[in-house]
């Protein structure tokens, strides 16, 4: 075996050795993986069942893209609703700041002028990032406005450094290189976007592009931080799976053959094909601090990571949610439906409509027995949002009953019973309906107005 430095690995406690030093390989044609991304093809997972250990770092954290990746698919936000949703996300994070940072964009007036009001919260946490073009005038930019780091492009497949940029990988590095360095000089940290990485040559480019950003850290004395951007939501999370689409790979292979620090790392994840949270969370657990996330995954083509789903991926993991306020999700929701016009399908977990809304008469009779018996959590204590159920021709008086004591919210010794001649009532116009043809189930708005007309002929009050 020859002479490679043995060293103790102090998150694992064991001996490791030394690995090998990964070069540039710079290729004349791209390398675009046509075994895996056969464009005509559905894309392919492939395995070499390489396994790679957990990783969970000491600390892990959420940050937030909302006014960057998720304003580009959308209407701009205004500076007041920038703003106002700053707050949210202020008051969301907790004490602990485990929304650690949002990022901004610097182009606009309006954006500036959000940027500075933000400030002028004095907020800690999530502390104000910036995504700007990469030239010397905009890093000053950043500089003059009093911002720590920013976010700097820099896509990584040969599908960009060849065919969008036109340049070899070679000449990709020593401009990314020039750019990154430009920011350093200013001060600023830089974020580097790998964009594109699950189509990328993981050791033939991400890798040496990585050793030599530590190098930089290291001259500058200034961190540098790695985005893994799952731009096309290619990753996937099972064992085994071949990079560059395995999460937990790419995470390995810039801890231990790029030297990158965990805390040095952020996943950033689109929902193409529904796994956006499962590789965040993956990325977590094999070695990244940071998750990138936008509010109700809003963001480019199906969408980033919902924020609100790594809220509560997060206290499954650790167990706890270390202060944060799980509760603004529902303000966040109600805020974005009444003043921003955004319409959330009724069935997104935590904050659609009908999210944790039972439909089945024999499920809802055992909720009125135990609510555990069909509700994720108390859905009442961390999302102000009591369980409810759908009332139709299935619900029967136990789901009549019961939507009206969660609906209404009565206190335990106000709550009616299935008995009830209100219960009664009620029962008998949905039964009419349904006897008359209708096929869908009751709306809160028709509940609600029988509801007040039996109340009034019952002289009963709730």
């Amino acid at each position: 075996m020859e002479d490679r430095k043995v060293y103790l690995n102090t998150h694992t406690n064991l001996l490791e050795l030394e690995e090998h030093m990964y070069p540039l390989v710079d290729v004349e044609t791209p390398n675009v993986f046509r075994n895996l991304f056969h464009y005509d093809e559905i894309p392919k997972i492939a395995f070499n069942d390489r396994i790679v250990p957990h990783h969970m770092p000491d600390e892990i954290w959420i940050t937030d893209t909302t006014f960057r990746d998720g304003q580009q698919s959308r209407a701009p936000y205004t500076t007041e609703q920038i703003v106002t949703i700053y707050d949210y996300l202020h008051r969301l994070g907790g004490p602990n700041g485990k929304i650690r940072q949002s990022e901004f964009f610097l182009y606009s007036k309006k954006d500036r002028d959000a940027v500075y009001k933000c400030l002028e919260k004095g907020y800690q946490f999530p502390e104000i990032t910036s995504w700007i073009r990469a030239s010397k005038k905009d890093f000053q930019l950043v500089k003059d406005i009093g911002l720590k780091e920013t976010g700097i492009l820099v896509s990584c497949s040969d599908y960009h450094i060849f065919y969008k940029l036109k340049m070899t990988r070679r000449q990709a590095m020593e401009h990314y290189l020039s750019v990154v360095r430009e920011c350093m000089e200013t001060g600023v940290r830089p974020r580097c976007h790998l964009e594109d990485i699950t189509r990328s040559d993981i050791y033939g480019f991400v890798i040496p592009f990585c050793l030599e950003l530590m190098k930089l850290a290291e001259e500058y004395k200034i961190p540098v931080k790695i985005r893994v951007c799952d731009t096309m939501g290619y990753g996937v999370n099972y064992p085994g799976a071949v990079i560059p689409r395995s999460i937990q790979g790419i995470i390995y292979g810039l801890m231990t053959h790029a030297g990158v620090p965990c805390e040095m790392i952020e996943f950033h994840g689109h929902n193409d094909f529904y796994k956006a949270v499962s590789n965040s969370t993956t990325a977590w657990l094999y070695g990244a601090c940071g998750v990138n996330c936008s509010l109700f995954g809003i963001g480019e083509r199906t969408g980033n990571t919902p924020l609100e789903a790594m809220v509560f991926e997060y206290a499954q993991l650790r167990g706890t949610l270390d202060g944060m306020d799980t509760t603004v999700i529902t303000e966040l929701a109600e805020y974005y439906e009444k003043e921003l016009g955004y319409k959330i399908p009724s069935r997104t977990p935590f904050v659609g409509k009908n999210f944790n809304v039972t439909r089945a008469g024999i499920h809802a009779d055992g909720m009125l027995k135990n609510e555990e018996i069909y509700n994720i959590f108390d859905t009442d204590k961390y999302l102000n949002r009591p369980a409810l159920v759908s009332i139709s021709n299935t619900s029967g008086v136990a789901g009549i009953a019961y939507w009206i004591n969660a609906y209404f919210k009565l206190p335990a010794d106000r709550q009616i019973d299935k008995d009830s001649r209100l219960v009664v009532e009620v029962k008998t116009w949905v039964d009419q309906q349904y006897e008359e043809g209708r096929i869908t189930v009751m709306t809160d708005e028709e509940l609600i107005q029988k509801i007040a007309q039996i109340c009034d002929q019952l002289d009963f009050k709730l």
